[in-house]
């Protein structure tokens, strides 16, 4: 059973994912629910918990810094962020955190939450299309800056053009007519090359190289 606690300041919201996630979603619970951060770690020193689903506006405490205090205090834990605060420049501060996954408010699904967190706990990061389209034009404004090139094949390059734009594998497959197989081969080609393992380890790579500012 994987044990969720929901983070947000908002009690209709908080009782709305929690209705989601034990009405929709087999084998996952609320674990528990807190309106601050204060809140939040003093549920944590008492109560078991997998994943935190995290909102960035919190009244006593950034998000942010509650995800880097998360990420020190209790590392075993799973970080999935769901807010409306999606700009640039938040992204890349949630992702040098590591971050597990982060959907919008604004364009999350239930489907797509349920999605999220079965893939975080499976051991994959997570990312909404609009999120992912964001981490993708981040790359591609930047990457004049580095100094190593990558050779792609045409149809390695039009996949991570759909991938940016936040497509999943099987969207890509039925959009290129080929099969979800052929689409993850290709992706790990990509990832081979750039030495990485997903969408996580490029943006690291990206601040690394200094592609990401």
């Amino acid at each position: 059973m994987i044990k969720v606690i929901i983070t947000d300041d908002h009690a209709l919201f908080r009782m709305g994912i929690r209705g989601v996630l034990e009405s929709k979603c087999s084998g996952i619970c609320v674990a528990g629910e807190a309106g601050s951060a204060e809140s939040l770690f003093g549920l944590l020193e008492t109560t078991r918990a997998d994943l935190i689903l995290l909102d960035l506006i919190l009244p006593d405490m950034n998000g942010i810094e509650v995800a880097k205090r998360l990420r020190k205090e209790y590392p075993h834990l799973k970080i999935l962020v769901i807010s409306s605060e999606n700009t640039a420049n938040i992204v890349i501060q949630l992702l040098r955190v590591g971050i597990d996954g982060f959907i919008s408010k604004l364009q999350a699904t239930e489907k797509e939450l349920s999605e999220a967190i079965y893939s975080i706990m499976n051991g994959m990061d997570y990312f909404g299309k609009d999120i992912s389209a964001i981490i993708y034009n981040i790359y591609v404004a930047k990457k004049t800056k580095t100094k190593i090139i990558y050779e792609f094949t045409p149809r390695e390059q039009e996949i991570i053009n759909m991938a940016g734009s936040g497509l999943k594998s099987r969207e890509i497959a039925n959009q290129l007519e080929i099969s979800f197989r052929t689409v993850d081969a290709h992706k790990n080609n990509i990832f081979k090359k750039l030495g990485i393992n997903n969408t996580i380890e490029l943006v690291q790579y990206a601040l690394k190289e200094k592609i990401i500012g």
